[in-house]
């Protein structure tokens, strides 16, 4: 399922889609929502990036379960586990 923003309101919030969808992404994050594995994907960052766009705005990061056991099996993925 794909969200249509028309490009009338991008242009009168002077945001890109790239904006806007980094913007859903902490929000959604912020309210525990989503996983930061699922919200940094949405925001299209890296996990440290999205750790630095966090912090950058005060927000803490949360760690539970699901980041933990992502974060083993890419470890794995790559060979560092």
């Amino acid at each position: 399922m794909g969200v249509v923003i028309p490009d009338d309101i991008l242009q009168a919030a002077r945001m890109t889609e790239a904006d806007l969808k980094r913007e859903i992404a902490i929000m959604l994050y912020q309210q525990k929502k989503l996983s930061s594995g699922k919200a940094r994907r949405l925001a299209g960052k890296s996990l440290i990036g999205f750790q630095q766009e966090l912090a950058s705005r005060g927000i803490c990061v949360n760690y539970d379960v699901e980041d933990f056991e992502a974060e083993v099996a890419n470890l794995k993925k790559l060979g560092d586990l």
